[in-house]
């Protein structure tokens, strides 16, 4: 019988083909991975899953056994999975799309989320925005114009107000800073 594990900190795909290391390196036998999530072919041991603890902590991930954990690990991955990995434009109402994907309400996933997190999910979504914004900035391939218009912004100055709002400079005083003040997904 398959058995679901959910793991906390897989942002992106190169968490995906770390994690499937540790679980081939185990001798796990898995029939699938994606961003927060491994189906495995079996039920764990309680060894065999200590040994999994162990070693998912050593490469920064960790095993998410409660089911409050799990849904908001679940709606940060859907966030990032869209903000930052898909070429999906985001012009799209997050609360049908999170609803929609987890099977709850979404007033209960936020209320949820809130009381975890100590950030509201609508303010988390818009520092992934923020974060990807300024990647696409260091990147320099788009116009600022651009960067709003795929992020979903109504004005690149409604994009700015809130570029300042989070990190305390305009997206211009961002791209001629030296420190580009980036996080890692997980940090967010």
């Amino acid at each position: 019988m398959n058995e679901i594990i959910h793991i906390k900190n897989m942002v992106c795909p190169r968490c995906i083909s770390a994690v499937s290391n540790i679980l081939e390196q185990l001798e796990i036998p898995y029939v699938s991975i994606k961003l927060g999530e491994v189906k495995l072919v079996s039920a764990l041991s309680a060894n065999i899953k200590d040994g999994l603890c162990k070693a998912l902590q050593n490469s920064g991930f960790s095993l998410i056994d409660d089911r409050k954990s799990q849904l908001i690990e679940q709606m940060k991955t859907l966030v990032v999975d869209k903000v930052h990995h898909s070429s999906e434009g985001l012009d799209f109402k997050w609360a049908d799309y999170i609803s929609e994907n987890i099977h709850l309400d979404y007033k209960y996933l936020s209320s949820l989320f809130s009381s975890v997190e100590s950030i509201t999910f609508e303010q988390y979504i818009i520092n992934q925005k923020i974060e990807r914004v300024k990647e696409l900035i260091v990147y320099d391939e788009l116009t600022l114009s651009e960067i709003a218009f795929k992020m979903n912004y109504s004005s690149v100055a409604y994009l700015s107000n809130q570029f300042k709002k989070v990190t305390g400079m305009t997206p211009s005083q961002f791209k001629k800073a030296i420190d580009k003040n980036r996080k890692s997904l997980d940090e967010i």
